[in-house]
């Protein structure tokens, strides 16, 4: 079984323009789409999509819409009361795949809520394979919970994964190694706030090639005590470290529709090979394979297997021991 936790779940409205968004002006949309959303959340729906078993626990009341819409897209859940309804996130996505997204706070967790939660991951956990912690966290957590988590989930058999960003990422790497996950799924901009990278050079240079800086960046959090560093980098792709070395991986040319949920697709691509035994380079493979396919999907579209073409995806390794060490970043963008 596979266990998520999406603290800060939400109502994903999606609306579609034919046209570019204009800030002050008036558009009418092609398209709208409400569905279940938050990291976790679309994790799951992914993994239950491709036969896993997977539960997604979070903070939501018996009645919400949420729930609801959880139930019919099939996606197994164990809901935690908490102070309020499920948040409501706006995205508008524009042709060619440009987004702009709008996300409310959340409800504020209680004490209560937050023990409660807690209590839920860990027993949950002595019989899962992976617990995913995914997201944004509401009012009323701390920004250090998820290393507060994973410190306490390392006395399970779980591997742990993370997926966040701003300061709940940040507070995560403050405590390596004690709160370092089995791996860690950052984008270029959250691989930059890490090791402060530039994200822009990061996904360019990996276009055109050369995913060094990445490498190099994500060498960073396995020398800090992170098991594999997932990177994805849009679309030039991504790169996958670990301590048997680095692989990266670039996607086939797709018209992308939507980017909502690619990262969310391709934590679960990765997921499911692990679960499968691929081997490292393929489970890269099937990460990236995820993500390409849930961005040529419109709004929050998760991919189904079929709509996935892992074979389309080229995978190389890099010799990490000879040509990519941390100091191929600038002394000075080494935070950590």
């Amino acid at each position: 079984m596979m266990v998520t936790l999406t603290a800060n779940p939400s109502m994903d409205r999606t609306v579609t323009l034919d046209a570019p968004l204009v800030r002050g002006g008036v558009h009418r949309a092609s398209t709208s789409a409400t569905d279940p959303g938050g990291k976790g959340v679309n994790v799951a729906r992914v993994l239950g999509g491709s036969g896993v078993e997977a539960l997604a626990v979070l903070p939501a009341n018996v009645g919400d819409p949420l729930l609801d819409a959880m139930a019919a897209k099939g996606v197994h859940y164990s809901a935690v009361p908490t102070s309020g309804p499920a948040r409501t996130n706006i995205t508008v996505s524009e042709i060619g795949g440009t987004t702009t997204k709008i996300n409310e706070p959340g409800a504020t967790v209680s004490e209560q809520t937050r023990a409660e939660l807690r209590k839920r991951i860990l027993t949950l956990a002595v019989d899962a394979e992976w617990v995913v912690l995914s997201g944004s966290l509401p009012p009323g957590l701390p920004v250090d919970w998820y290393a507060e988590l994973v410190v306490a989930l390392r006395a399970t058999s779980a591997k742990v994964a993370v997926d966040t960003s701003d300061e709940p990422l940040l507070a995560l790497a403050a405590a390596f190694p004690a709160s370092a996950p089995d791996l860690i799924k950052p984008n270029s901009e959250e691989l930059a706030q890490l090791t402060g990278c530039d994200s822009e050079e990061l996904e360019s240079a990996a276009a055109q090639g050369d995913p060094t800086a990445a490498i190099a960046a994500s060498t960073i959090l396995l020398g800090r005590g992170v098991g594999a560093v997932l990177a994805t980098l849009g679309s030039a792709g991504a790169v996958l470290v670990t301590e048997d070395g680095s692989w990266y991986a670039s996607p086939p040319p797709i018209t992308a529709v939507s980017t909502v949920g690619a990262g969310d697709s391709s934590l679960a691509g990765y997921i499911l090979a692990d679960a499968e035994n691929c081997s490292t380079a393929d489970k890269l493979r099937r990460a990236v394979a995820y993500g390409t396919a849930a961005t040529a999907l419109p709004g929050t579209t998760l991919p189904l297997p079929e709509q996935t073409h892992p074979t389309s995806v080229t995978v190389r390794a890099l010799d990490i021991s000879t040509s990519v060490t941390p100091s191929t970043l600038s002394p000075s963008s080494n935070r950590l």
